[in-house]
This record gives C-alpha cells, sequence and structure tokens, in this order.
C-alpha cells in the first residue's frame, strides 16, 4: 500500500515484536468471536510490507503480496513459505513515474481462479498460468473513460460476478501529483460481467480495503488517511451501482497513538465486520460498534479468514501472522 517513506512514518521499527496478550476486549461480545487468551502466531517474517492475503480454496494455503518486492508469497501449514509469483504486479507495461511496486489485494474468483490488482501495471489481472516459472497475466481492465486507473490496490467479487474494486494513488511516483496520473479522482470502481466499467463514488481521498456484508446490502470501504481514518459504507443497488456515502466509524483520533491505518478488511457470516486500523485489527458489529482491537504492535495492512473461519490471518508490515477465532 505505501512507499518505503510512508512505511517510516506510520509503522516505526520494521521488526518490532508481536504482543504477548493481542486481544483487547472493550465489549463482552468481542469474547464471544475470539477468546481473550487467543495468541498471535508469526508464520513467517522478513517482508518489506506485507499484503493482500488470500487462502487457496483448493489447497488451504495463504498466498500474500510482498508490495515493494513486486512478489507474491505462498505459505503452506506443511511446506512453509515459497515465493509463488515474481513480478507480481510490475511487468513494466508502465516504467515512466513507477516506483515498479507489485500485486497488492488478492482473491480468488467464483471460477477459482486468482485475480490480483497490480499497483505497478495498473489493473486487474488475472492469473492465467506459470510458463517455466514465469507468470502470465491477462488483463481484465486497466483503464476508465479511456485514462488509465492510477495503482488499483484492493478488490471484492459480488455473487452477480461483477468486481468491486480501489483505486488510490500509492503506486505512482508522486502520488497524487505524479505527472502520469490521469484520473483526478481516487474512486471505487465496478467492472461488469459485461466488461463494463462505471466509477461508483468518489467522496475518499484514499479508498482502500473493502467488502460486502453477508446479504450484499452494503459495501464496507476503507479510508487511508492519517487527517481522515475512517470506514465507510454505500448501500448497493439492485443494478451494482452505490448508493450515498455513510460514515461507519472514525478512527482519525487512534492515528497520533497507534501504528496503522484503516486498510483491509472482512466481514464474518455473522456480520461481525474484522478491519485493519490503528493498532491492529478492529472488530466491529454491522451496526458500527467497536468491539475491541487484536494488537498486532506493527501497522496491521490486511486480513483473510480460513474458509471455516476458525483462523484469522493478517498481513502486518513484516508478518504474516494468525490467531484462533471461536468458529461458529
Amino acid at each position: 500500500m505505501f512507499l518505503a517513506a510512508q512505511l517510516s512514518l506510520l509503522c516505526g521499527p520494521l521488526f518490532a515484536g508481536v504482543p504477548e496478550h493481542p486481544v483487547q476486549a472493550k465489549q463482552p461480545q468481542m469474547l464471544q468471536l475470539i477468546a481473550a487468551d487467543a495468541q498471535l502466531e508469526i508464520l513467517a517474517d522478513g517482508f518489506s510490507w506485507a499484503e493482500g492475503p488470500v487462502v487457496e480454496p483448493v489447497t488451504g494455503d495463504v498466498l500474500f503480496s510482498d508490495v515493494p518486492t513486486n512478489k507474491v508469497y505462498r505459505w503452506s501449514d506443511t511446506s512453509g513459505l515459497s515465493v509463488h509469483l515474481a513480478p507480481s504486479g510490475y511487468t513494466g507495461l508502465y516504467p515512466n513515474d513507477n516506483p515498479q511496486q507489485g500485486a497488492n489485494g488478492l482473491i480468488f474468483n467464483q471460477k477459482k481462479q486468482l485475480v490480483l490488482a497490480q499497483h505497478g501495471d495498473r489493473r486487474l489481472a488475472l492469473l492465467a498460468g506459470i510458463d517455466n516459472g514465469q507468470p502470465q497475466y491477462q488483463t481484465l481492465v486497466n483503464h476508465y473513460q479511456d485514462k488509465l486507473f492510477n495503482s488499483p490496490n484492493d478488490l471484492v467479487q459480488h455473487s452477480s460476478g461483477a468486481y468491486y474494486f480501489t483505486d488510490p494513488p500509492y503506486g505512482l511516483s508522486g502520488g497524487d501529483n505524479a505527472s502520469q496520473k490521469q484520473l483526478s479522482a481516487n474512486a471505487v470502481y465496478r467492472l461488469a460481467p459485461d466488461g463494463k466499467v462505471s466509477q461508483l463514488a468518489s467522496n475518499l481521498n484514499r479508498p482502500n480495503g473493502l467488502a460486502f456484508s453477508p446479504d450484499e446490502k452494503w459495501l464496507y470501504v476503507a479510508n487511508s488517511d492519517s487527517n481522515a481514518a475512517q470506514w465507510w459504507r454505500y448501500p448497493v443497488a439492485p443494478d451494482g451501482s452505490l448508493g450515498p456515502a455513510e460514515l461507519f466509524y472514525d478512527a482519525t483520533g487512534y492515528t497520533k497513538t497507534s501504528r496503522g491505518l484503516p486498510d483491509g478488511l472482512k466481514v464474518l457470516p455473522s456480520g461481525h465486520i474484522l478491519a485493519t486500523g490503528p493498532g491492529g485489527v478492529w472488530v466491529f458489529t454491522a451496526e458500527g460498534e467497536h468491539l475491541g482491537t487484536i494488537e498486532t504492535g506493527v501497522a496491521a495492512a490486511n486480513v483473510a479468514l480460513a474458509p471455516d473461519n476458525r483462523y484469522l490471518y493478517i498481513t502486518a508490515t513484516n508478518y504474516l501472522l494468525r490467531i484462533a477465532l471461536q468458529a461458529r
């Protein structure tokens, strides 16, 4: 998500330890979702900025991005850590004014194909295959109204097959002031199954992680700005468009004392939201009540749920972490 200079400001030392007692409950309901004595497991470390974890449907392995190094890693319970894709998000399509960052958000689509939000190549791309160790990517979308995207950051797929994704300027040197920035807005977009691209929301200056409510009536979007560290939600219309933005929770005051910003998020079948933010992973009810925080010690970037919801995987600065949930 962030460039190296931003990392040093927001995250502090890259190799700080994880807390011994990470679960901090504000409300008793928090402990129905995660045990008070649950511990963070360090599954792997040593990354520049770990992001976008996703669990592979067939194997149960965790794939995640290391954005500045242009790689996607695979972590397996049986065989440990390996490089899965290199390059992951910058293949040289746009070398000018480009810090050559890799993929960020990852998902497996309804066909169990890996889809990547590629910072450096400024597109959503499908992994079409791997040929002699070299990943082959197929562009799903890279422009809106004949203008290149800034740097697609995170994505989610609706049951209709449409992709919703965010497009902040983190993958451009100079951000909003980059000479290669073609779209003035940092927006939320929809790629319809027929290929039509729509700009859905442009009220956030740093749109980042996003997720649907279980009934798909709401789309939650994080805003990664230290001066407006917020989560928003939008009603989803039957045609796939979004209604007026509603502020879900404002955590701006916490950015002065805790590392990290609103970033990636996932929603449990119960409607509870697990969202990275200042200090770690925030846990909310569907009504926006903050139940507590899983403190990570360093800035947390994104989360993924195990298929049975028994584990939460967390990418946090240099770490891939795991913590057990009270699965139902």
